[in-house]
């Protein structure tokens, strides 16, 4: 069995390699070649944790496995520690034996920005200058960065309920030579490109906020009663997202398909456009919202890249189990 540990993957891991392996297991997905288990996610009863796992089999990657982990809201301030918590096992589809344990931490975090920038590279229009961050935690940098590389943005605006977090996206739009703005929820309008990354179970911006054109990512929502934007958004937008199946019962759409206002048939997989059974985007004024909500194929994609990349590198464990 292969060990590669939390602290290794940093070093192995790039964005541009978490893109390309995301990518392509959302092709595998909408061509029916690879398919993700139902997910277990469940509250605990103790340190307010939430605790699953997500898993699947990807015939043509040939990636079997699941990831182990969830959301431990005091980490941070008790223990000094991400809330975040995640591991990835991978098996050996040919005879069920166990080939690898991933740490999952800072792979959850460049999966699930390379799911957003997958989304913003198939949908966005050409000529997007301005991105919108709606959310400053700790995965929004994940998201800017990936976000930044899709297009040749000409500026980054951000809004957060706790604006003192806003100069962590500020350093990332530094860093790519961009300029940034904080900006209220009613000057997201400006933006072409809007991300939002937040756990909350109330609305924070619907249609009024975002101008036609504008692809959005609502990257957020992945349990059920979550809901990020107001559901005239979602019933205004064109909607494609990771899995249909999560995306109406735990995503962002669960909400419209409750009230009747969409079926999961009005939502396509993004994976289509990618393999070019469906045209994406159809004119510069339309509304395009991806519901990313994190599929276990996504990690075990991204956790075969990393073990390949340890392998290559010398610096996997090797071990007897």
């Amino acid at each position: 069995m292969i060990i590669v540990p939390e602290a290794a993957i940093a070093d192995i891991l790039t964005r541009a390699d978490s893109f390309t392996a995301v990518e392509q297991v959302f092709a595998a997905m909408a061509a029916g070649d690879a398919y993700n288990f139902p997910v277990v996610r469940e509250a605990i009863g103790h340190e307010d944790a939430l605790y699953g796992f997500k898993g699947g089999f990807d015939g043509k990657g040939m990636s079997l496995g699941l990831k182990a982990g969830g959301y431990w809201p005091h980490n941070l301030e008790r223990r000094g520690l991400i809330n975040h918590q995640s591991t990835v096992f991978l098996f050996d589809p040919d005879t069920g034996k166990v080939a690898a344990m991933v740490g999952g931490n800072l792979l959850t975090a460049l999966r699930t920005a390379a799911a957003s920038s997958v989304s913003i590279k198939h949908l966005a229009r050409k000529d997007a200058k301005v991105m919108g961050m709606i959310g400053a935690g700790h995965q929004a940098k994940f998201q800017l960065r990936a976000a930044l590389e899709t297009h040749n943005f000409e500026k980054v605006i951000g809004w957060n309920y706790h604006p003192e977090m806003l100069p962590g996206l500020a350093e990332v739009a530094k860093e790519a030579g961009v300029p940034f703005e904080e900006v209220s929820l009613d000057g997201m309008v400006e933006a072409d490109v809007v991300i939002s990354i937040t756990s909350v179970f109330s609305p924070i911006f619907g249609a009024a906020h975002i101008s036609p054109g504008t692809h959005v990512a609502c990257m957020g929502t992945d349990t059920i009663g979550k809901q990020e934007c107001e559901t005239d958004l979602v019933v205004k937008a064109t909607v494609f997202t990771d899995e249909i199946a999560q995306s109406v019962t735990l995503g962002e759409a669960q909400h419209v398909v409750k009230a009747g206002l969409k079926t999961k048939d009005d939502i396509t997989e993004i994976g289509a456009v990618i393999n070019g059974t469906h045209p994406g985007r159809n004119s510069d004024d339309e509304i395009t919202l991806f519901d990313g909500t994190g599929v276990g194929l996504q990690d075990l994609a991204v956790a075969a890249s990393v073990v390949d990349r340890a392998i290559e590198k010398g610096v996997a464990i090797e071990v007897d189990f």
